[in-house]
């Protein structure tokens, strides 16, 4: 019985992890790597095992860092169930078909400039029909309900309250006389966000495989994050564009469903707000239809207001050509665009058409990964290159960490703590700064506490039981 980490160790995205219990092999996400320069040959690389071989997936939210890899696998020859929550195999389908149409327009554009050089094409790391594959496999599961998903492995699934539909993941293994409980907290949300209930307190594991994405700080108080965040748009005087590049699922609703909150407040009848994304306007369709899943605040929002998403001045941006009319404002608008890390989608037309003007402001509203565009922005970066553009970033660029939906380091401690005896734990899914700081503050509540290495694995006997 053992368990390797092959994605999300020593880094943020990349999720991947297997399990072998026997001859029954299982993986837990199946994500892209994002960010960094070798992000897509690392993502075109043979898996480090055989896909045909793999009898289950569970899938714990719907982020490409999670997901995105999916096409992959089935192209490469699985053929088992994916389980996730049904809530997730809505948002899954329109990110997976959304990603290959990106990446299958990159691959047109990389063939024609090729194809002038007298250079032969190169394929698509997946197609939209390698994604729609995938939709066939997915098996929902609702939280709370245990299914046996594979000889020797049971499976329950439990609200994490990052986005919608993300899950904990429950798994009781059992080869002949070894049995173990492994819990996968999948991402963490932050306690108290809008929208999502927090995040749900397991008691029992043995071990404990955990995210740290903000192992190493934490968020301001919520009160704190809507005053600097009203402070931005309340601002007196002339005032350009406020771009926000935001992950299409999660944070876009709740951005719009705060917006709709604070509309007299933050003044916002003075700001014309266009949601700009395709993507987070079909995700945001899927939020409405899971009502079950919001906290109690949320739910009274929605039987005394109706739709908590919309307000007036929100315009949706849909089409290629509403999206360029943008181009042409000046000042006045409030845009929202993917992706959240400003690596591609149409954020990156607003920066070139805004960064450089001194009246425009950028809310960085979300974690960004090394290697990306959007931490170059929250490092200082006075110049970016978009297109093989050189850009001067003059813009006001606002870090606002508060809004992150992820838990924090109080918040994963806390969690962490809900166990009745201290688990053996194991940190991913976090930059090494944040794994090595989290593991300090963790040690004297853990059993052990391990930050495994890409491609280490772990005999699950060598893991004591913990009850």
């Amino acid at each position: 019985m053992h368990l390797e980490f092959c994605g999300a160790a020593q880094e943020v995205t990349g999720s991947c992890h297997r399990l072998q219990l026997g001859g029954t092999q299982l993986l837990v996400d199946c994500g892209l790597f994002q960010g960094g320069r070798d992000a897509d040959a690392r993502n075109a690389e043979p898996f480090p095992f055989n896909a045909a071989d793999i009898e289950a997936v569970v899938l714990t939210h719907a982020h490409l860092d999670h997901s995105g890899r999916l096409p992959l696998l089935v192209q490469r020859g699985f053929r088992g169930g994916i389980w996730c929550h049904p809530a997730t195999a809505d948002l899954v389908a329109i990110m997976l078909e959304d990603s290959a149409g990106i990446i299958e327009h990159e691959t047109a554009v990389t063939n024609r400039k090729r194809e002038r050089k007298g250079l032969p094409p190169v394929k698509p790391l997946y197609t939209r029909a390698d994604a729609e594959a995938v939709l066939e496999h997915l098996r929902p599961l609702r939280f709370g309900e245990t299914v046996e998903i594979a000889d020797g492995v049971r499976l329950r699934l439990q609200d994490a309250g990052h986005i919608l539909g993300s899950a904990i993941a429950e798994l009781w293994l059992s080869e002949g006389k070894l049995q173990r409980k492994l819990v996968f907290s999948g991402d963490l949300g932050h306690r108290g966000a809008p929208i999502l209930r927090d995040p749900t307190p397991i008691a029992e594991a043995d071990l404990v495989i955990m995210e740290s994405t903000y192992g190493d700080r934490c968020h301001r108080p919520w009160e704190d994050t809507w005053r600097e965040l009203g402070e931005v748009f309340d601002a007196d005087g002339q005032k350009g564009n406020i771009l926000i590049p935001a992950f299409a699922v999660g944070r876009t609703q709740e951005l719009l469903y705060v917006f709709a909150r604070h509309y007299q407040d933050w003044r916002l009848e003075r700001w014309h707000v266009f949601l700009d994304s395709p993507l987070a306007i079909k995700a945001t369709a899927a939020y409405r239809r899971h009502l079950e899943l919001y906290d109690s605040e949320a739910c009274r929002v929605q039987r005394e207001r109706g739709d908590p998403f919309v307000f007036p001045q929100l315009r949706m941006s849909e089409s290629v050509e509403d999206s360029m009319a943008l181009n042409q404002v000046r000042s006045g608008a409030i845009i929202i665009a993917g992706s959240g890390m400003c690596t591609g989608g149409r954020i990156k037309q607003h920066l070139k058409h805004n960064v450089w003007r001194r009246d425009c402001q950028l809310i960085i509203a979300g974690f960004q990964a090394r290697g990306t565009l959007g931490r170059q922005l929250v490092d200082g970066a006075r110049h970016i290159r978009l297109w093989g553009e050189t850009i001067r970033v003059a813009a006001r660029v606002h870090t606002i960490g508060g809004l992150s939906a992820h838990a924090d380091r109080d918040g994963l401690l806390a969690w962490y703590r809900g166990f009745a005896a201290g688990p053996t734990l194991a940190l991913v899914h976090g930059e090494p700064e944040a794994i090595a700081s989290l593991a300090d503050a963790v040690r004297g509540l853990a059993l052990r506490v391990l930050c495994p290495q890409p491609g280490e694995r772990i005999d699950l006997a060598t893991v004591a039981p913990s009850h």
